[in-house]
């Protein structure tokens, strides 16, 4: 009996001694493991684990440091991966995973002493990848678009914090003038939208594919960076949407009726966003392409979205683009003259004689293409407001009206009416 526990108690033994020496052989390979996880997010965590990524990935990375965009702790080995030219073709679609991996963290701008040497990796990454897209001639996999719209919308759908101004500043604001608020990383953002643009201008990535991903959700992020201070951002987001619009036809309707709720949402509640004149200007070339005869949807959009926008106080920022826009729906259905006409009448200034110019210059433009159909329903209010305008107290504006009379079309419009409207 005796003998039957002792050796019960050194099976224990033995057996416990071996979960040890398990344990500690496991535990380097788990937490390294794990830490790889970690390092790039888990988004992109299975698909470098089924590319394979082997040793340049090894950390070297400052594992403290923040993810500026998220607050997660990025703690990544960063090793520049092997140029394209060093791959064979079949491989080239696996290594361009893994450099979107890379380039999937986001690195703080704010200090510029930080992370040089990651920061210049991740950008001659970018560079490279900018080049392959560029020449690449061969059809994208559906695996490599998913990581890529992952990478592209972690670099650059971020919050935007614009400069308190109100209205006042806003009137008197002048684009020239003023200095814009430049984005500190700017040098990567740029690469990164270069990027995107080559991509959606790619024949290799097929739009039947590309739309699952390039989808609603991804459309309303990139409108939503239009608000961006910097200039050259909203330059590229105007080039990148204008391309999405061409490319995916399935996202026409959601892209005009997006562009619609902003211009809702500046009239109607906030009056202050900084995109208006581009998203104007990819308008005007969209509604340059619109088929005869206009939809009733474009119609509506003209007036409870683009006439509207005459009423806030910083029309200068976008009255040029606005005004194209009017005109070009005029051109394409002259019966439309009216509606815009009694529009401009309705929003026009009363006391800001420099807006005041601005609407006797595109009512000008709109009475060159108005028939004298249209013009016969109006010219009774319009000539009372022109009444006004000649009477002005401030040289300008009857200076500027008094130019009417030079457009031979708008004085055949007067001659045939002069009865009614010179009484």
């Amino acid at each position: 009996m005796l003998k039957q526990i002792l050796s019960k108690v050194s099976r224990k033994q033995s057996k416990s001694s071996k979960n040890q020496e398990s344990l500690s052989n496991l535990t380097p390979n788990s937490t390294s493991s794990s830490s790889k996880r970690s390092d790039l997010g888990s988004g992109n965590s299975r698909k470098l684990v089924n590319a394979d990524i082997s040793s340049p990935l090894d950390s070297k990375f400052n594992p403290g440091e923040k993810n500026f965009r998220n607050g997660n702790p990025v703690s990544v080995s960063y090793e520049a991966l092997p140029s394209f030219r060093d791959v064979s073709s079949n491989e080239k679609q696996n290594l361009f995973i893994k450099k979107v991996a890379m380039c999937s963290v986001i690195f703080d701008f704010t200090d510029p002493t930080k992370n040089l040497k990651e920061k210049e990796i991740k950008r001659q990454t970018l560079l490279e990848l900018v080049d392959f897209v560029a020449s690449s001639n061969v059809k994208f996999t559906e695996s490599v678009m998913q990581e890529f719209v992952k990478m592209v919308s972690a670099n650059l759908f971020r919050e935007l914090t614009p400069q308190p101004r109100d209205c006042k500043i806003l009137e008197s604001y002048d684009l020239e003038e003023e200095e814009p608020c430049m984005d500190p990383s700017w040098p990567h953002l740029q690469i990164v939208y270069e990027l995107l643009l080559r991509f959606i201008a790619s024949p290799e990535a097929d739009a039947k594919i590309a739309k699952k991903y390039i989808d609603h959700y991804f459309v309303l992020k990139l409108l939503d960076m239009f608000d961006s201070e910097d200039p050259r951002e909203r330059e590229y987001l105007k080039t990148i949407l204008h391309r999405v619009y061409g490319k995916f036809m399935v996202h026409r309707p959601f892209i005009r009726k997006s562009i619609n709720n902003i211009f809702y949402r500046f009239v109607l509640e906030t009056e202050k966003h900084n995109g208006i004149a581009e998203l104007l200007e990819i308008l005007g070339s969209i509604i340059n392409g619109f088929a005869l005869p206009l939809k009733e949807e474009h119609k509506l959009f003209l007036s409870r979205a683009l006439i509207p926008l005459h009423k806030p106080k910083c029309l200068a920022m976008y009255h040029q683009q606005l005004s194209y826009c009017i005109t070009q729906f005029v051109e394409k259905d002259c019966k439309l003259a009216d509606m815009v006409i009694r529009g401009l009448l309705k929003y026009w200034p009363v006391t800001n004689s420099s807006k005041e110019i601005m609407f006797l210059g595109e009512l000008e433009e709109v009475l060159e293409a108005t028939q004298q159909p249209e013009f016969h329903r109006c010219m009774v209010l319009l000539f009372k407001q022109i009444a006004r305008c000649l009477n002005s107290l401030h040289f300008q504006v009857a200076e500027r009206v008094l130019f009417f009379w030079n457009n031979d079309h708008i004085e055949n419009l007067i001659r045939q009416n002069r009865k009614e409207n010179l009484l």
